[in-house]
């Protein structure tokens, strides 16, 4: 018996028939999940980014203005064009 479970809880089963060699055990069982969409599912949410809490973009944001306030300041001084 060969089971798979996801994220979304999805079980899918096969079960060996007496005169079933594995080989085709095995490509019903990846039938069986390319038709459930696990892997699509998957696939979708393999490269999906967090959003950002807002301390740390409070932070980016704030170093951002210090650097741009030093770039400014050399600027004046004559140091950076």
């Amino acid at each position: 018996m060969i089971a798979c479970a996801n994220m979304a809880k999805i079980v899918i089963e096969i079960k060996k028939n007496s005169n079933e060699n594995n080989s085709s055990v095995l490509r019903r069982f990846s039938r069986r999940i390319q038709e459930s969409g696990i892997i699509r599912k998957v696939k979708n949410t393999r490269y999906s980014v967090r959003k950002e809490s807002k301390l740390k973009m409070k932070k980016s944001a704030l170093k951002r203005m210090a650097r741009r306030k030093e770039i400014e300041k050399l600027r004046k001084l004559g140091k950076m064009k």
